[in-house]
């Protein structure tokens, strides 16, 4: 089975739920592609995408497994796990996506709230921000699962509500009945859904 996901969604969620998904169904094959780039299931690229989407092809299906939520963090040694109300950080420097990275809803809210005056440091990858903020100062928008389980981080704001995004699992018509598909997206599925509402 052939299966695709971001890079942040992998390091941070899934690569511990597959090893244990292959301890308990050996027989099952895994090949996971790490990216950024959506393939194609419908030219059988993969078999099962896991994505982040508020609008799934409709020439595919599969089920929300939960809501994606960011937050502001920062790095705990500088701000001693203090949190922060929104506007006082606007004084802070920033890291941000760029234009890259394809990440449409960070980039308008951060234009939105004035942000872009204060980021003069941008990253192609949620990974490499998560990375990026923990050197000094700076704060950045992580998906909470990514910033909650970073000792060297702490959370400085709530939730944006602006920037919850559904997560989805996602196959071709054409396989949803195959065996190790719906195993695959059950299990998969239940440890998503358990990771995200603790996240």
């Amino acid at each position: 089975m052939r299966v695709t996901t971001t890079d942040t969604l992998f390091a941070g969620l899934l690569a511990t739920s597959f090893e244990k998904f292959r301890g308990d169904y050996p027989d099952i094959k895994l090949e996971v592609v790490i990216s950024n780039q959506v393939h194609s299931l419908s030219k059988r690229e993969a078999d099962v995408a896991i994505r982040p989407t508020g609008n799934p092809p409709e020439t595919l299906v599969g089920r929300k497994v939960g809501v994606i939520r960011q937050s502001v963090y920062g790095q705990r040694h500088y701000w001693q796990n203090r949190r922060a109300p929104l506007d006082t950080l606007t004084g802070h420097q920033w890291i941000g996506p760029d234009t890259h990275m394809g990440n449409r809803a960070l980039e308008t809210w951060m234009a939105r709230k004035g942000l872009n005056d204060v980021c003069n440091y941008r990253v192609d990858s949620m990974l490499g921000m998560q990375t990026a903020i923990r050197a000094g100062d700076a704060v950045t928008v992580l998906p909470d699962y990514l910033g909650e389980n970073d000792s060297s981080l702490c959370r400085l704001t709530d939730s944006i509500a602006e920037l919850d995004i559904p997560l989805w699992i996602l196959t071709h018509p054409d396989l949803k009945r195959v065996k190790r598909i719906r195993e695959f997206t059950k299990v998969i599925g239940e440890e998503l859904r358990q990771a995200l509402v603790y996240a």
